[in-house]
């Protein structure tokens, strides 16, 4: 049985603005997320992955931070979500590099912390020293 669109909204709201859902969800734990961190993979991580599942591993690669807010995702609409602003990775100082094929979503920085979204990167971003890879405002989350 498939969301209704209002609903849907409301629990892309809830995880990328910790807006609460009224009589489903409320955002007030002592310390709830502040961010939503992305990761960048070489291959496709799965739906049973996790954020190292074929992350992508250069020389200054770290995952990159978007804030929880409004300020970091606009207000969602049919049930997807984009990033306000471009999220704009640290360039590649040497290393392995290779080609971003996917992105993934998750809480935690560096460990191989919970997939919450994923999905494909067209094009594919190929990273080579010097090479600072880039998710753009079109990059579009959804809630299926």
């Amino acid at each position: 049985m498939p969301k209704a669109t209002a609903f849907a909204n409301e629990v892309v709201a809830l995880v990328f603005n910790a807006t609460s859902i009224a009589n489903i969800a409320q955002n007030n734990a002592t310390s709830p997320a502040a961010n939503m961190r992305f990761a960048l993979h070489t291959a496709d991580p799965g739906v049973g992955g996790s954020q190292t599942t074929s992350e992508i591993s250069y020389t200054g690669y770290v995952r990159k931070d978007v804030l929880r807010t409004t300020g970091g995702f606009p207000a969602p609409t049919g049930g997807i979500i984009s990033p306000a602003a471009n999220i704009d990775f640290t360039a590649s100082t040497g290393g392995t590099g290779g080609s971003v094929t996917f992105a993934s979503i998750g809480l935690d920085t560096g460990t191989a912390g919970r997939i919450l979204y994923y999905g494909a990167v067209s094009p594919p971003i190929a990273v080579s020293n010097g090479v600072t890879p880039r998710l753009t405002t079109a990059t579009t989350i959804t809630e299926a």
